[in-house]
């Protein structure tokens, strides 16, 4: 047995109240990696097709990986996936922090969490023991308040607490998972699958020691990434100024989502910048378990009497988009307060800011009116009206009840053509990074199995002419060359939507930061990847093994979706992304073609050796991925 992982997965069985454990072999973690594709293996030998998400049948997998404790940057992440109630497919969201790190300290690699308790519970690891809590003392409590509780029952403020709030208690669909008050797995509505099963949190703790095989090796790559970090600009950007360092650029090339999705620029960006941010309301610059690159912001502000607390972190891009421009908002102090608010509550902020983003259009056109809205003027530009909304859809009062349900169902009960503000892909609101300017992520929106995702590829101006050398150098490793124009889709860019999606998805299922070990812009790139992975278990990994496993994983969710009844016919678009953009800048006039990506996506599914009539895996290609035990009819 390895010393990098436990060869230990917890199960759980909320209804009966049983817990047992697995001791998988090695090649088990070789072929799989762990994250998303360990989780999936569950999921598809024991969760029926046609499952309803909120049901006990469901399962919620959260798992780490190989790499996942050791010394080095941008390895401390948790992958959560489950049958998403957003979608009614598979649901995924990655998050960092410390606690993967401490789940695998505390003696696990996994836990797979199946049925429903009948009165709330949270479950406690420490150094290799698991036992379940009653929880009623938590229920109702913010994300802060439920550590707060636990490190004081528990006499130890060394833990580490993966909690819901109350919006997962609630079942909001938009709900999310937090750990350190700030980290989300926010995505596919994991948090309201949590609730459903009244799990209120997963507490670890433990001492126990993870080392790579080769020790020397592993340390000198992490010296070399510390080294590197200040030479590496777009790296050395996230540490000054975040994620939000790039709100300007996204303006600049009409990438900046503004009034729904309208406008690709916002006149107000300054204003949210992550510079303004770091000059006005920063107080720290936080990080994850051993990642130098300290990305995250810790914040402290006030909006309308109410404190911003650097508890709660401070908003990344997204939020910036999704709470701010996408709302017509250039207050920043209220965009750290919505984003305080939905950390609290356990909410996440893309698909939140969407819905009332989506809200705010419906008001504008006259398709609802206070009296829908409990009274609230949900005008584009209105923060109260933000902040007014975050709190009713995180307790399900009124019109945020509607809300609650995320904005592909809203649309459906306020009809009126409203599915025409829409954002959605596959029931997931759209992130902030817009596919009128990146190309080739359009594509992806449409066929990524759990949805519109901007962490699912690499984006068009790390390929496109101008790119830096160093991305190029780097693409050409996954055999991407000839560098395409700007702002235009080609099929060679859906070889690079493929590719660079095949290696982000070997990311997400070996739980690796993609700021930190993505194929182009990055801080390590595919060489240091297989690097890493060779010195920390001993095993000849090669790129091409890396690429299999991103492949495995991404098959593996087709085939999900496939038994619950999806084909190619789910792979659109939102009607909005086919009308020409509003405002000024160079996406202004722009849109997708419908009929041009039903030529992209016949390319992608050969290039997947998918059926390019369904979208869907073969049973041979599943074969050549060691999948022949799943079942696709």
């Amino acid at each position: 047995m390895a010393s990098f992982i436990n060869n230990r997965i917890l199960h759980v069985d909320l209804s009966t109240q049983r817990l047992w454990i697995e001791e998988p072999e090695d090649a088990f973690y070789r072929k799989y990696g762990g994250g998303s594709a360990m989780g999936l293996y569950y999921l598809l030998k024991e969760l029926p097709p046609h499952t309803e998400p909120l049901s006990p049948q469901n399962i919620l997998a959260m798992f780490t990986a190989l790499p996942t404790g050791l010394p080095i940057h941008g390895q401390s992440r948790l992958d959560i996936c489950t049958k998403s109630p957003l979608s009614g497919g598979i649901g995924d969201s990655q998050a960092g922090g410390f606690f993967p790190a401490a789940l695998k300290t505390a003696g696990f690699d996994g836990i797979v969490v199946r049925g429903s308790s009948k009165t709330p519970v949270y479950l406690y690891l420490h150094d290799g023991e698991a036992e379940l809590r009653p929880a009623e003392q938590l229920w109702g409590k913010s994300t802060g308040e439920t550590e707060e509780i636990l490190q004081a029952e528990l006499g130890s403020t060394k833990i580490e607490v993966l909690a819901i709030g109350p919006a997962g208690e609630n079942l909001v669909r938009l709900a999310a998972i937090m750990n350190m008050h700030a980290r989300a797995n926010g995505r596919t509505g994991v948090g309201a699958v949590m609730g459903s099963k009244k799990l209120k949190a997963v507490v670890v703790a433990g001492s126990k020691k993870i080392s790579a095989t080769d020790a020397k090796a592993f340390t000198a790559l992490a010296r070399q990434g510390a080294h590197d970090l200040d030479d590496n600009p777009d790296v050395k950007d996230l540490q000054v100024n975040g994620t939000a360092g790039v709100v300007p650029f996204q303006h600049s090339i009409g990438s900046l989502p503004t009034f729904n999705y309208t406008h690709g620029q916002f006149e107000a960006f300054e204003q949210i910048s992550g510079e303004t941010m770091t000059a006005t309301i920063l107080t720290a610059r936080e990080t994850c378990f051993a990642c130098a690159v300290r990305c995250k912001r810790a914040v402290e502000a006030e909006f309308e009497e109410q404190g911003v607390l650097p508890t709660y972190g401070g908003p990344e891009y997204e939020t910036l988009g999704t709470l701010g421009s996408y709302c017509g908002i250039s207050d920043l102090k209220a965009i750290a307060l919505g984003n305080q608010m939905c950390n609290k509550y356990g909410l996440d902020t893309i698909g939140t800011g969407a819905t009332i983003a989506f809200a705010m259009e419906c008001f504008e056109h006259g398709l609802i009116t206070e009296k829908d809205t409990d009274g609230i003027s949900l005008k584009f530009g209105n923060a109260s009206a933000m902040i007014a909304m975050i709190e009713k859809i995180a307790h399900r009062q009124g019109f945020g009840n509607l809300l609650a349900e995320g904005s592909q169902r809203a649309a459906a009960k306020i009809g009126k053509g409203s599915e025409a503000y829409l954002v959605t892909v596959k029931g997931t609101e759209a992130p902030a990074h817009m596919p009128q300017a990146k190309r080739s992520l359009g594509l992806i929106y449409a066929v990524n199995p759990f949805g519109a995702d901007h962490q699912s590829s690499e984006h068009d101006p790390m390929y496109e002419e101008g790119a830096g050398e160093l991305y190029l150098k780097r693409l050409a490793l996954l055999g991407l060359t000839e560098p395409q124009p700007v702002y235009e889709m080609t099929d060679e860019k859906v070889r690079f939507a493929y590719w660079t999606e095949v290696f982000y998805s070997a990311m997400d299922t070996l739980c690796l930061c993609q700021f930190v070990w993505g194929p182009a812009w990055s801080l390590y790139g595919p060489t240091e990847l297989v690097a890493m992975l060779q010195a920390a278990t001993g095993w000849n990994f090669s790129l091409a093994e890396v690429i299999e496993i991103g492949m495995r994983r991404l098959n593996m969710m087709r085939a999900f979706n496939l038994r619950e009844g999806f084909t190619r016919e789910q792979d659109v678009l939102p009607i909005k992304f086919s009308k020409p953009l509003e405002g000024t800048g160079p996406t202004a006039g722009m849109a997708l073609d419908p009929v041009a990506l039903e030529h992209f996506k016949d390319i992608y599914y050969s290039l997947a050796g998918w059926d390019v009539a369904t979208g869907n895996p073969t049973a041979k290609r599943l074969a050549e991925l060691g999948l022949d035990w799943v079942t696709i009819n």
